[in-house]
């Protein structure tokens, strides 16, 4: 098959949770992430679990700030601190005065946003698990 390793990734999809190997260091990060988050003053922090339905990310990290500085603050802190602790590429997008923050810290994602923004994309909706369909109760064909 031509293409890249990525490309190629990306066409296989997720790999199941059995066959990929676990970064030991992502629960670290999360809690440095959670716990900043809970210093800055961030509200409704929710954690989501996405190993092996998302190839992307192992986890999905969602909290809310009331103004912009306090969202470009709070991302700015987790960038530092996991910074300090060995991981150095964090990428961030929309830090500049935006509803909605994006940090990929690698098998970890945080969205900080405001209030309406939240409300308005719905991710945990899209990524809860209470929309998963377990495989014992498989969706029947209608006749």
């Amino acid at each position: 098959m031509p293409g890249t390793p990525r490309k190629k990734a990306a066409v296989a999809g997720p790999v199941s949770a059995e066959t990929r190997e676990p970064d030991p260091r992502v629960e670290k990060f999360l809690e440095i992430i959670t716990t900043s988050l809970e210093d800055d003053k961030a509200e409704d922090i929710v954690v989501i679990d996405l190993t092996g339905r998302a190839s992307f990310a192992d986890r999905m990290v969602i909290a809310t700030g009331l103004a912009d500085r306090q969202i470009a603050a709070m991302a700015a802190h987790i960038d530092r601190k996991l910074g300090e602790v060995g991981l150095k590429r964090v990428l961030t997008e929309g830090a500049n005065g935006s509803d909605w923050v994006l940090l990929d810290a690698g098998d970890i994602v945080v969205h900080l946003f405001k209030a309406e923004a939240r409300a308005l994309y719905g991710l945990e909706r899209m990524w809860g698990a209470d929309l998963d369909v377990p495989p014992e109760a498989a969706a029947t064909p209608v006749e």
